[in-house]
């Protein structure tokens, strides 16, 4: 899969469909949250939303790293069994976690004297998160069926999941919306939750013939895979997934403290999926970076070069819709935000504009580390931006009394670059080491 001499032109080829794959994920943030906005009781129902999914994104994150875990692992037959048998066994935890979750005496506990949350959002919450269920036992195992997809250079299938993905979604919104009186922040966990299943099954699918080629194969490594091996290399990243995940769900219940509290909430899903978009074309860069990087590295130049002009344009972009009327387009018309709303979303949103750049920083960075089976560094990373980013929060919201939402658009640059930061020296290491 990996050339002698690896153009610009063939890193554009195996990362478009990624990209494809991640912005249309992005999609479904700004297409929920324009439905729930559109529909009765809006503003707490997209602050409930927001609380929802960010219960969600810590519930799914030690699941999502099994796509690295199958690109980087499952090198033969016996690897690829006992990643099986390992990510299986993760997603049914994780279910078992989540059913615990939306237990009304814990939840109830979670919501109130944990979180503090607003009474009024409070049974919105716990109704919507009760519809994601399935989602983090879904997110393991088409996040797994995709990693051997990347690994046997099958790209555009990941892409042909996503699209499915994107129309289940927005079809059951659809149905939804015009034959049920579903409250919103519900309608978009159950879509986002049926949209996911259809990706998982599709995924699933499609990487029977990658599945078959190991099933059949005999083993191929020197070194064979153990469960302790396997455990000792997903659990740095695990918790890098947790602590990244966790990101938005903290600031999420930070905020609830903050002045201006439900306005802060009910933007705060708007404003991360438009930034998501831009950020997912880095995102989508990490995978690109462990299949093509090659031995020793030898491939690390071009894509560096590529790595470069991609951080550029992804958050030129993001800032031409940031500083011009296209940001009011997208909140008011687009998103469907009231004028006020729209006009406090502006500021954070234009304090943002450097995360798509520092993204794809970030990936390239782990996918040195991850193709030289170092992970610890990323965890020690992640664990320092999320300390930053719930510091600099705190000073803002308890010592400064910023307005909530401000606050974590600063906090969440500062926090970013701090990672880049902290990566670069493991990274020169790897580099050198390889």
């Amino acid at each position: 899969m990996v050339k002698e001499s690896l153009t610009s032109r063939a890193i554009l080829r195996f990362w478009a469909p990624l990209a494809g794959t991640w912005l249309m994920m992005a999609l479904e943030g700004p297409f929920i949250a324009a439905i729930i906005a559109r529909l009765p009781d809006a503003r707490e129902n997209l602050a409930a939303y927001g609380v929802a999914f960010a219960f969600g994104l810590i519930l799914e994150s030690p699941a999502v790293m099994l796509l690295s875990a199958a690109t980087v692992l499952a090198e033969d037959r016996e690897s690829y069994l006992t990643l099986r048998r390992f990510g299986y066994g993760l997603c049914g935890f994780l279910t078992v976690v989540v059913l615990v979750t939306v237990f009304p005496p814990v939840f109830n506990w979670l919501a109130g004297s944990l979180l503090n949350l607003p009474n009024a959002i409070r049974p919105l919450v716990h109704q919507a998160l009760v519809l994601l269920l399935p989602w983090p036992a879904a997110i393991g195992y088409r996040r797994f069926k995709q990693g051997l997809l990347i690994r046997n250079g099958l790209t555009r299938h990941v892409a042909y999941g996503a699209l499915v993905r994107l129309t289940i979604m927005a079809a059951t919104a659809g149905i939804l919306v015009l034959f049920t009186s579903m409250r919103g922040a519900s309608v978009g966990t159950l879509a986002l939750s049926t949209g996911v299943i259809a990706e998982a099954i599709m995924s699933g699918r499609m990487a029977r013939r990658a599945v078959r080629a190991l099933e059949s194969g005999v083993a191929g490594s020197k070194r064979q895979l153990t469960m302790r091996q396997t455990v000792v290399f997903y659990i740095p990243l695990a918790l890098t997934a947790m602590l990244a995940m966790g990101t938005q769900p903290m600031v999420t219940f930070m905020m609830g403290q903050s002045r201006m509290v439900v306005e802060s909430l009910a933007v705060f899903p708007v404003i991360s999926g438009l930034t998501f978009m831009f950020r997912s074309l880095g995102l989508s860069f990490q995978e690109v970076g462990v299949a093509l990087l090659g031995p020793q590295m030898k491939h690390l130049r071009p894509l560096c070069k590529f790595g470069v002009l991609l951080a550029l344009v992804s958050s030129a972009c993001l800032a031409v819709v940031a500083y011009s009327p296209l940001a009011i387009i997208w909140f008011r018309d687009v998103s469907g935000l009231s004028l006020t709303l729209t006009e406090f979303a502006i500021t954070p949103l234009r304090l943002m504009v450097l995360l798509p750049a520092l993204s794809v920083i970030l990936s390239l960075q782990r996918s040195i580390l991850l193709t030289t089976r170092r992970t610890t560094p990323i965890t020690l990373a992640s664990s320092a931006e999320i300390i930053t980013i719930a510091g600099f929060l705190w000073i803002g919201i308890h010592v400064f009394d910023t307005v909530g939402m401000i606050s974590a658009a600063v906090a969440l640059v500062t926090g970013r670059l701090l990672t880049n930061l902290w990566l670069a020296r493991p990274c020169w290491r790897a580099k050198v080491l390889a």
